[in-house]
C-alpha cells in the first residue's frame, strides 16, 4: 500500500494516508472484542456487565417515595421511563432513573455498539484499502495506456514531421534552381539583344550601297529572318520568365503552407514529448479547469491525416510542375539557341558568298577597266595612223589633182585624152574613195574611242560600287558579325 501511496504522490498529509492511520488503529479494536468473547465463555463476565441472575426486562426492586418536598415521586409508564417504568424522582441534590441491571445493560449496549461501529469501521477500511488498490492500479494501467498513446502519437508527428522536412527541403532547392532559371532567361534576354542589334545595324548598313548592288540579296533576306527569329525567341524567353516567376509565387506559398503545418507539427511534436516526460512528481502540476473539453475547432484523425497529404501533394505537385517548366525551358533554349545559330550560320555562309561573289566581279570588271583602257590606247593610236594617214592621201589627192590641172594647160592637139590622162582621173577617183574609206574608219574609231571612254567611266563606277559594297559586307558587316555571341552566352550562362 505505501508503495501505491508513494507512486500517485501520497503524503504524511495527504487523505489517502490519513485512512491508511485510521485502518491501522481500529485493528487493536477487534482484537479487544475477541478476547472479550473468548472471556465470555471461559469466565463470568464482569461486573459492569449484565449476570446471570439480571432478569429482561428487569423489575423495580422497590417502589421510590419522595424524597424532599420537592419529589412527586409518581408512577407512570412512559417513553421517558424507559423500561423502568417510574418517572424520574429529583431532589436538589440528585437523579434516579436506573437500576443497576439497566446500569450493565446499558454498558453492554455500549459495548456492543461499540463493536459493531468497530467491525463496521474494519469491513470500510478493508474495502476502502481494495478499493484504492483498485483505482490506483486502474490509474495506473490508464496512465500507462496514455503514455503509450501519447508515445505512438508523437511518433506520429514526427513521421509527419520528417516528411514535411523533407518536401520543404525539395521546395527550397527547386525554389534556387527555378530562381537560377530565372536569372538565366534574364541574361539570355540581355544577350538576345545583341544579335538583334547587329542584325539591324548590318541591314541599316546595307542601305548605304549604291545603285545596282542595292539589291534585296540572300544577304539581306537571311538577316531579315534572323531579326524575326531573334524578336520571336525573345518573346517567347518572355513569356517563359512570367511562367517561371508565376510558378516561384506558387512555391512560394507551398513553401509557406508546408512551413506552417511543418511549425505545428514541431509545436504539436514539443507538446506531445513533454505530456509523455510528465510524471505524478513532476513539477508544475496544476488543475486545469476546462481541460477535457473538445473545441469546436478540432480536427478528427482522419481529417488531420487528410489535411497533412493534402499539404504534402500540393507541395509534390507545385514542385513538379516547377521540373516540367524547367525541363520544357530547356528543351527551348536547345531548340531556340540551335535555330538562332543555324539561322547567324546560313547569314554568314551568304554573306560570305556574296562577298565572294562581289569580289570575282569586282576582279573581272578591274580586268575588264584594264582592257578598256589597252583597248582605249590603242584606238587612239589608231585614229592617230588614220590622220597621219588621211594626210598622205590628201597630198597624194593634191598631186594627182595638181597633174591634171597642169595638163589641162597643154594646147591645141596636145591636149589629148590619153592614158596619163585617165589614170589621173582614175588615181583621183581612187584616192577619192580611200580618203572617204579612211575617214569612215576614223569617225567609227572617234566613235569607238568615245563608247570606250564611256565603257571606262561605267567600269570605274562599278569598280567603285563594288568595292563600297565589299567594304560594308567585308570590312564593316563581317566585323560587326564576330560580335555574335555564342551558344554558351545565349543559353544565359
Amino acid at each position: 500500500m505505501s508503495d501505491i501511496s508513494n507512486k500517485h504522490g501520497c503524503t504524511a498529509d495527504s487523505p489517502q494516508h490519513v485512512l491508511h492511520q485510521q485502518i491501522e488503529k481500529a485493528q487493536p479494536c477487534l482484537a479487544t472484542k475477541l478476547e472479550c468473547d473468548r472471556g465470555d465463555t471461559a469466565e463470568k463476565p464482569p461486573l459492569y456487565l449484565p449476570q446471570s441472575e439480571d432478569e429482561y426486562p428487569s423489575k423495580p426492586e422497590n417502589t421510590m417515595g419522595p424524597l424532599g418536598p420537592w419529589a412527586t415521586g409518581k408512577v407512570t409508564c412512559s417513553r421517558e421511563g424507559g423500561i423502568t417504568g417510574l418517572r424520574p424522582v429529583a431532589d436538589r441534590y440528585s437523579i434516579t432513573r436506573y437500576g443497576p441491571s439497566e446500569w450493565r445493560a446499558h454498558n453492554l449496549s455500549i459495548f456492543q455498539q461499540s463493536n459493531e461501529r468497530i467491525c463496521e469501521a474494519q469491513l470500510t477500511a478493508g474495502g476502502a484499502k481494495q478499493c484504492v488498490e483498485q483505482v490506483y492500479a486502474a490509474a495506473d494501467k490508464a496512465q500507462s495506456e496514455t503514455t503509450e498513446h501519447l508515445k505512438t502519437r508523437a511518433k506520429v508527428v514526427y513521421g509527419w514531421k520528417a516528411n514535411l522536412e523533407h518536401a520543404i527541403a525539395a521546395i527550397a532547392e527547386e525554389m534556387e534552381l527555378l530562381e537560377a532559371e530565372r536569372r538565366r532567361v534574364q541574361r539570355s534576354l540581355s544577350i538576345l539583344t545583341i544579335p538583334l542589334s547587329i542584325a539591324s545595324e548590318f541591314l541599316q548598313l546595307r542601305t548605304s550601297r549604291l545603285d545596282c548592288d542595292l539589291v534585296r540579296d540572300p544577304v539581306e533576306e537571311q538577316l531579315t529572318k534572323e531579326i524575326a527569329l531573334c524578336t520571336e525567341i525573345r518573346d517567347l524567353l518572355s513569356r517563359i520568365r512570367e511562367q517561371i516567376e508565376m510558378q516561384m509565387v506558387e512555391l512560394r506559398s507551398a513553401k509557406i503552407r508546408t512551413e506552417n503545418d511543418w511549425s505545428d507539427k514541431i509545436h504539436t511534436y514539443n507538446l506531445d514529448s513533454v505530456c509523455v516526460n510528465l510524471t505524478n512528481d513532476s513539477p508544475l502540476l496544476l488543475w486545469k479547469a476546462g481541460a477535457t473539453r473538445f473545441p469546436a475547432d478540432q480536427s478528427t484523425p482522419t481529417s488531420y491525416e487528410h489535411f497533412t497529404r493534402e499539404v504534402l501533394a500540393d507541395g509534390e505537385t507545385t514542385r513538379q510542375r516547377s521540373i516540367k517548366l524547367r525541363s520544357t525551358l530547356n528543351d527551348i533554349y536547345a531548340k531556340s539557341i540551335k535555330d538562332l545559330h543555324d539561322q547567324a550560320t546560313r547569314v554568314d555562309i551568304a554573306l560570305a558568298k556574296n562577298a565572294e561573289l562581289t569580289q570575282d566581279c569586282l576582279q573581272q570588271l578591274e580586268q575588264e577597266l584594264l582592257r578598256c583602257l589597252h583597248e582605249l590606247a590603242d584606238i587612239e593610236k589608231l585614229i592617230e595612223t588614220l590622220k597621219c594617214s588621211t594626210k598622205g592621201l590628201n597630198n597624194g589627192m593634191k598631186l594627182a589633182q595638181t597633174r591634171l590641172d597642169n595638163r589641162l594647160n597643154r594646147r591645141n592637139v596636145e591636149s589629148c585624152r590619153d592614158a596619163p590622162q585617165f589614170a589621173l582621173i582614175e588615181e583621183v577617183k581612187s584616192l577619192g574613195k580611200q580618203t572617204s574609206a579612211v575617214l569612215a574608219e576614223l569617225k567609227r574609231a572617234e566613235e569607238s574611242q568615245a563608247e570606250l571612254v564611256k565603257a571606262r567611266g561605267t567600269l570605274e563606277h562599278e569598280i567603285m560600287v563594288k568595292r563600297k559594297t565589299l567594304y560594308i559586307d567585308k570590312e564593316r558587316g563581317q566585323l560587326l558579325r564576330s560580335f555574335y555571341p555564342s551558344a554558351t552566352e545565349s543559353s544565359g550562362f
